[in-house]
């Protein structure tokens, strides 16, 4: 056993978190998961990486985008009309995964609760006011609250189900191109607190494994809130490494000894690399698209190479935990 922590922030977590949980310190600085974010109904990824390697990763990241409750579709374009459509029933393919006792991770790129246009998940596109949403009875917090909690109805079904989720909220929020990490940390560490308290003390979701998704500490909501710390990197294409400042500085975030994963990656992590430097990434995630489906950030030799890794685990390595 490592000595990364595994015991979950929320007190009546169900036993299939404290299994996963347990399992990412077990194998954190052995082995590390492979992951590959499906954006789409289709899956494209999914069935690529199986066709290239003969294997599958043993953790799928799907898109919550077109589940989010205010997308304004009567002032739009057609490039997210297209995103939309082609995320619809996503879920589909969780339940699916979900079945074969994958390990799931869940993105969502939430459009603004009030107003915007468009992809009103992106700053640009909304004055929707972080700032505000955190005041209790603003009409952006009213807004908030209830896209809250049709989301937590979204996810109900697979509490219900005792299937473990790697939730992973408000991703990337140290950057000021989603609304949500547009004013800043104070906002932001505010509206993670009151996701967190209305999942799990109001909705009950007691299967969502809470994975935060920034190396700035200013930024960071509290160990007392918080299963895992995580980052996304997008480097420059075809620099494969351990990734190993990137860690460094993730791992500054909290003095404890939380599991450390990297939630999203442009050009792939070299697995062997990584835990020759002791860095104990637990798993990665290549993301979707040109990241996968095309040399442009990985040549498919890479791919093939990190896929026959004995460090490397995939879905056939993967124990039942749920």
């Amino acid at each position: 056993m490592s000595d990364r922590i595994f015991e979950p922030s929320n007190p009546n977590a169900q036993d299939c978190v404290k299994n996963v949980l347990k399992y990412l310190a077990e194998i954190s600085g052995r082995k590390i998961i492979s992951g590959q974010h499906t954006q789409n109904h289709a899956q494209e990824e999914l069935h690529f990486i199986e066709k290239l390697t003969g294997k599958k990763p043993a953790l799928l990241g799907f898109e919550l985008l077109s589940y989010s409750p205010n997308i304004n579709y009567l002032d739009t374009d057609e490039e997210c009309m297209e995103e939309i459509h082609q995320n619809y029933g996503t879920l589909e393919k969780a339940w699916e995964w979900a079945a074969q006792k994958g390990l799931l991770t869940f993105t969502w790129h939430w459009f603004s609760p009030l107003g915007g246009r468009s992809k009103s998940f992106y700053a640009k596109n909304t004055d929707f006011d972080i700032r505000k949403a955190v005041n209790e009875g603003s009409e952006e917090y009213k807004a908030t609250i209830s896209d809250l909690d049709a989301m937590a109805g979204i996810l109900r079904p697979f509490c219900d189900a005792k299937i473990p989720i790697l939730w992973r909220p408000l991703h990337e929020g140290d950057g000021d191109w989603f609304w949500w990490g547009a004013k800043g940390g104070d906002a932001l560490k505010k509206l993670y607190r009151i996701m967190y308290e209305r999942f799990t003390k109001i909705h009950h979701l007691d299967n969502l494994i809470w994975v935060w998704n920034s190396h700035v500490p200013e930024f960071y909501p509290g160990d007392d809130v918080t299963d895992i710390v995580s980052r996304d990197i997008y480097g420059p294409p075809h620099a494969h490494s351990g990734f190993k400042k990137e860690f460094k500085e993730l791992e500054k975030v909290t003095s404890q000894k939380k599991i450390i994963l990297l939630a999203e990656n442009g050009s792939m992590l070299d697995v062997d690399a990584a835990l020759g430097e002791e860095l104990c990434w637990a798993s990665f995630m290549t993301w979707s698209h040109e990241f996968c489906l095309t040399e442009q950030y990985t040549n498919f030799s890479v791919v093939k190479k990190v896929y026959s890794s004995p460090n490397l685990i995939t879905k056939e390595d993967l124990p039942e935990l749920y």
